[in-house]
């Protein structure tokens, strides 16, 4: 077994996870860059800044499919492979990552067909106005045929990170992020290509990202190796892969029901500065969500090697501390948002009436924020551990019978209905949490045991 898997079983848990999650983080934060600095340039083009931001903000819920889609494979086979590779057994967990592969390279032609064809109908379905829906189907069209490369993005570098590259799986993302920063004010204000231009430089930064990927995992350096012969879709390996993944499937495909439930009742109650001001929300929402998603996955390698080599002690070790660095991280992000919403709304257009009516809708919107961390850590828990099932009634408990329902159901209650939408967020982030940590302690010593006995 190569050194670089064996320390997963060795190595003192804090410093491991600290050098396995800083990098994850560093990678999850570098990765908002491929939208968000897309949405400070657009917010801040000239004279129709409020509206181009406000079309490509319509794209959001294509976007979070797509990435969905990804993390189908990504965030199943992942964590799969590490359970085999603590087994001992890197031939299974090469035919795992093999077959996740030609699983989304499938999927990029049916997506991207799909999408093109129908990316007005969406956007208006959306949301989007006569006067923002130009700018929307300018950004998804080219955004859209780069989705081959957001794939193999989203949907193989957790292959990276589950093998303990955790700097590899940084860079990915450093890379593009930095192409993309230099290649949008280029392409959208020196060009003059408008949303356009903020599209095609994504694109192509996703493109330079996937070219590493795919250097990194048929190279030398990589312990599990991408091969031809494990190309062709066998049941047995990637069915149990989609139904451990289903959970992040559900977690992000239903972010994009949710934003056109929030989109479509903003545009009716306050029209397309509440629709603008959810768009900054999402953008700001995903600065405290992607880093909690970087720290559990530093930590998803550590508690899945250990669970297959049925090392209980290690796997509570590992979770006590993913589990504080979250809680304490999430906290800290609920403050700033409460405190001073104004930074983060005026990073995303200079328009002042948007700015203002976003730092309030965020005051209301992240009051519940602080439980993210409880959330994504037990949760994230779960899928580490291999418990598919579990784990997607999670996934569709704070979105789908908590937080939909309540967008429809609490302006009934209110005269401010925009208001009432933005507040259905908290309630729901809330009651999730508490329901997501009791059922990981009340489970978390079955589970163990179940796996000491698999080991065994």
């Amino acid at each position: 077994m190569n050194g670089n898997s064996e320390v997963m079983g060795t190595k003192s848990v804090p410093k491991l996870l600290t050098q396995l999650a800083v990098p994850a983080v560093v990678a999850q934060i570098i990765n908002l860059l491929y939208n968000i600095v897309d949405r400070i340039y657009i917010g801040h083009i000239p004279q129709i800044g409020a509206d181009a931001l406000t079309g490509a903000g319509l794209f959001m819920p294509i976007l979070m499919l797509i990435n969905a889609i990804a993390m189908l494979a990504g965030a199943g086979g992942a964590p799969r492979a590490a359970i085999f590779m603590g087994r001992q057994d890197n031939k299974t967990a090469e035919r795992i990552m093999g077959n996740c592969f030609a699983l989304l390279l499938m999927l990029s032609v049916v997506l991207t067909g799909v999408f093109y064809t129908f990316a007005p109908q969406l956007l208006v379905l959306f949301g989007a106005s006569d006067a923002t829906l130009p700018y929307g189907v300018d950004y998804a069209r080219i955004y859209i045929l780069g989705t081959v490369f957001v794939l193999i993005v989203m949907g193989m570098n957790p292959f990276i990170t589950t093998q303990g590259f955790a700097k590899i799986s940084m860079l990915t993302t450093v890379i593009g992020a930095v192409v993309n920063i230099i290649l949008d004010p280029i392409f959208i204000f020196a060009f003059h290509m408008g949303v356009k231009g903020a599209a095609l430089a994504t694109v192509l930064s996703q493109a330079v990202s996937a070219v590493w990927i795919l250097r990194f995992l048929t190279g030398t350096q990589t312990i599990l190796r991408l091969k031809k012969e494990n190309f062709p879709l066998r049941s047995s390996i990637i069915l149990p892969c989609l139904g451990l993944g289903i959970s992040s499937f559900v977690m992000m495909s239903t972010e994009s029901i949710l934003s056109v439930s929030f989109t479509s009742s903003l545009s009716g109650y306050g029209g397309d500065i509440a629709v603008g001001a959810m768009t900054i929300i999402t953008s700001v929402c995903q600065l405290v969500v992607m880093p909690l998603q970087g720290i559990c996955q530093g930590g998803q390698p550590i508690i899945s090697y250990n669970y297959g080599a049925g090392n209980g002690k290690r796997v509570k070790e590992a979770f006590k501390c993913q589990f504080v660095v979250c809680a304490v991280f999430g906290t800290l992000c609920w403050a700033a948002m409460l405190l001073i919403p104004q930074v983060f709304s005026g990073m995303f257009t200079n328009d002042r009436a948007l700015a203002s009516y976003a730092a309030r809708a965020i005051r209301i919107y992240m009051a519940g924020i602080f439980a993210f961390g409880f959330q994504i850590c037990c949760q994230q828990s779960f899928m580490a551990l291999g418990q598919a099932k579990i784990s997607l009634f999670l996934a569709c408990l704070r979105k789908i019978i908590l937080l939909i329902p309540l967008i429809y159901i609490l302006p009934n209650f209110f005269s401010d209905k925009v208001f009432a939408v933005f507040l259905a967020e908290p309630i729901s982030d809330i009651l999730a949490a508490m329901v997501t940590t009791i059922a990981f302690f009340s489970q978390f010593h079955k589970i163990l045991k179940k796996g000491a006995e698999n080991k065994n």
